[in-house]
């Protein structure tokens, strides 16, 4: 008989170290640690925790936070890279998944960021890579549209885990394309706050988007929102004590647990930082599908019919050499048979 897994997950309510990817490295590895000796077997962070999330854009006009982007730039992560290494190692070391929101940089161009999740398997291998489909109102002045490849859904030892990054959680299309992939356990990543008006709370948002999600597929989710702390709002303020007000003034976006039939599973947490543990029984999802199963007979695919274009979204595809130049990549001041130094022969 087909057998489901029970975990403890931990969701992490916290800050990094504002703009300081090594020290927000640190952090998170000390979180981690924490977790795993709490018996947790997988861990999931908020939305862009290293280095940041770009909040500054909610305060202040364009043109008064370049030097906010070009540091941020300069601490983004790679996928692969030294700080990606350093979470794996310590996955396969502690035996737990790890979930991660990243400001993701690429080496083909300086000023090129996107909002990035990561999920890395306790055998320390990469599972999932996903940039955010479409940064949402002012994040489109720090980050790039992300691509298709990461709507997928990963199968591991703890069941069929999926992520989707802030605002794709009220994605219709993006959240049906992970339901249909037999997902299990949701991962939805949050900032802090949403200071911009348009009187909209997103802290209400998380909630109604979790509890949709787990009405609708039938499955566990771990939303993790960001802490913002004191120091942080000092040094975004810049002395500023209107816009530390309007800070202060945020509502905090909570941290959640909620299960297949929206229930919580562990407090709520808000209004200090922490760690969210509960248990997952993946069982529990069974009789909930039983009432209704988007993925299976509560569908229609003869009617309905939804395409997922996985292809990254590369600035440049090139064709296959037919042929190089083979003096390319030589050493240009060794010349053992004098063929470089020789003149060229005057034509006849």
């Amino acid at each position: 008989m087909r057998t489901y897994p029970k975990f403890k997950v931990a969701a992490m309510h916290a800050s990094p170290v504002f703009l300081d990817t090594a020290k927000t490295v640190d952090k998170a590895c000390s979180l981690i640690e924490e977790a795993a000796s709490n018996g947790a077997s997988m861990v999931v962070f908020p939305e862009a925790f290293i280095p940041c999330f770009p909040i500054w854009h909610s305060l202040r006009a364009p043109g008064f936070n370049h030097d906010y982007f070009r540091r941020l730039a300069a601490a983004a992560v790679h996928v692969p890279g030294p700080e990606v290494r350093r979470l794996a190692e310590l996955a396969k070391r502690r035996e737990i998944v790890i979930s991660m929101g990243i400001n993701e940089g690429t080496t083909a161009s300086i000023g090129c960021l996107w909002n990035t999740n990561i999920l890395i398997g306790s055998d320390g291998r990469l599972l999932n890579h996903h940039r955010k489909i479409v940064p949402t109102y002012m994040e489109k002045l720090t980050w790039a549209n992300g691509d298709g490849a990461g709507l997928r859904v990963v199968d591991t030892p703890l069941g069929r885990i999926g992520a989707l990054i802030c605002a794709e959680n009220c994605n219709p299309l993006a959240r049906h394309a992970l339901m249909a992939q037999g997902e299990q356990v949701h991962i939805a990543t949050y900032p802090s706050t949403w200071l911009n008006g348009g009187n909209m709370s997103l802290a209400e948002g998380v909630r109604i988007r979790t509890e949709a999600h787990c009405t609708e597929a039938k499955v566990f989710t771990i939303a993790a929102s960001m802490f913002l702390t004191e120091t942080a709002k000092d040094i975004l303020a810049e002395g500023d004590k209107e816009l530390r007000a309007r800070m202060d003034a945020g509502e905090r976006n909570p941290t959640m647990i909620m299960g297949p039939s929206a229930e919580l599973k562990a407090p709520v947490l808000r209004d200090e930082e922490g760690i969210l543990y509960a248990d997952i029984d993946i069982n529990d999802c069974i009789v909930q599908k039983q009432f209704h199963d988007l993925a299976g007979y509560m569908n229609r695919f003869d009617i309905f019919n939804l395409t997922v274009d996985r292809s990254t979204n590369d600035p440049v595809t090139f064709a296959p050499a037919r042929g190089r130049r083979e003096h390319l990549d030589l050493d240009l001041t060794e010349d053992p048979a004098g063929a470089w130094s020789r003149a060229p022969q005057a034509a006849e």
